[in-house]
């Protein structure tokens, strides 16, 4: 059994697929403290970067989530909305400096030509098939998504039906659900 600590942050759930001409990211909106519910309504979906044109979702610590974000938006600007490059010059520091090693946080980013899961570990990575989930409920809704991938629903109805029966399961997740899309296309 996993001990979770008061003070802590744990839990959430953020999935991300493209199908057709679309990327989309969805996540909700629990922000828990040990087993206490804090806020249900937070935003951990978000548009970033200097034209906006990235869609960004995290899991974990709220604080070292915004410093992550707030240095991946640094990298954006600094090699003109490169997502791919971005990311991987985020990874080589959140790795090597030693402040940034602490941050307990995961990220999930997209743009209209990738995806991709960022970890402290330093992993750069991009899904198979188009489908990622982070989170304590990341592997239901995954799965979710993945067995729903092959019907006529389009990205965005998959996500939030996936994203609602990963609330339905793990108690760090709620159905307050917010999606962010951009057309890949």
């Amino acid at each position: 059994m996993i001990e979770h600590k008061s003070t802590i942050l744990y839990g959430t759930t953020i999935i991300t697929m493209r199908k057709g001409n679309k990327v989309v990211m969805a996540g909700d909106g629990q922000v828990s403290l040990g087993e206490m519910i804090m806020k249900g309504n937070a935003r951990k979906v978000r548009r970033i970067g200097p034209d906006k044109s990235v869609i960004s979702g995290f899991a974990g610590a709220t604080a070292d989530a915004f410093t992550l974000l707030e240095r991946l938006e640094s990298k954006l600007e600094q090699y003109s909305s490169h997502l791919m490059r971005a990311a991987v010059e985020l990874a080589k520091d959140w790795r090597t400096d030693r402040y940034l090693r602490k941050l307990e946080a995961m990220m999930l980013v997209a743009d209209k030509d990738v995806t991709l899961a960022l970890t402290g570990q330093g992993d750069v990575l991009e899904p198979e098939d188009g489908i990622m989930a982070i989170g304590s409920g990341g592997n239901y809704a995954l799965a979710a998504a993945r067995a729903l991938a092959s019907t006529d629903m389009d990205a965005e109805t998959i996500a939030i039906k996936s994203m609602k029966i990963a609330a339905n399961i793990c108690v760090y997740t709620n159905s307050n659900i917010i999606v962010e899309t951009l057309e890949t296309q």
